[in-house]
């Protein structure tokens, strides 16, 4: 089985139907302050021309969980990502209320040793400058527990993307610069050759992918189905 790819800072219709048309499983909108912010009503309008099989993710830079929550929820996003300084209680307030949430933390972070106290459906582990197109020292990650689902982030690209994932094994692997044009514009061929050369590294069997007894239950590609 091939990893799972999220497409982050997605700003407009014709990127997110791209994304999904080359295979991305999930896209991210940022809501935060940065190059590619958006609202609500740009992200509303987006989402209601995707096919359900896409999971769709707000992120969030230490907003007000509760906030975030009922922000995701009237949209109708199916997820959150919350990609600054949120703690256990914040975390674990929005994963009651949200079906997908996602926990990014620094590369090295004294967190990652401790995901036992949040309550989330994957972790994200990026660089210390997130959106800088830098790429950290993967050797920090590559003792994380297999059981958990981690997305790979910092500074990936279809130059390196194959690399990365035949090297970390995570879950999935997540990009927004890497595959841009300009900030909040990507680029198709970029896109086309990430996605592609993510897709082709097939995990074996003794991979997380089928460890996870867990997994095919609560494939995010049948969310709708498992209610």
């Amino acid at each position: 089985m091939s990893v799972f790819v999220k497409i982050c800072g997605i700003t407009n219709e014709s990127d997110a139907l791209l994304s999904v048309a080359l295979g991305a499983d999930a896209l991210g909108f940022i809501f935060a302050p940065s190059k590619r912010q958006v609202n609500e009503r740009i992200v509303s309008d987006i989402i209601h021309q995707l096919p359900g099989s896409v999971l769709t993710f707000g992120v969030f830079v230490n907003e007000r969980p509760e906030e975030v929550a009922k922000l995701v929820n009237k949209i109708g996003l199916n997820g959150a990502q919350l990609h600054g300084n949120e703690g256990p209680t914040a975390t674990n307030f929005v994963s009651d209320r949200v079906r997908y949430v996602i926990k990014s933390f620094p590369a090295g972070h004294s967190q990652l040793r401790n995901l036992d106290a949040y309550r989330i459906w994957a972790t994200l582990v990026d660089s210390s400058n997130p959106g800088s197109g830098s790429v950290f020292d993967w050797s920090l990650v590559e003792g994380m527990s297999p059981e958990r689902r981690m997305l790979l982030a910092g500074g990936l690209n279809a130059e390196n993307v194959a690399v990365g994932i035949e090297r970390v094994r995570p879950f999935g692997v997540d990009v927004a610069s890497g595959v841009e044009a300009s900030p909040g514009k990507k680029d198709p061929a970029k896109l086309r050759a990430f996605i592609r050369n993510a897709k082709a590294v097939e995990f074996a069997e003794t991979d997380f992918w089928q460890r996870d007894s867990t997994f095919t239950e609560d494939m995010p590609y049948n969310w709708e189905e498992s209610d």
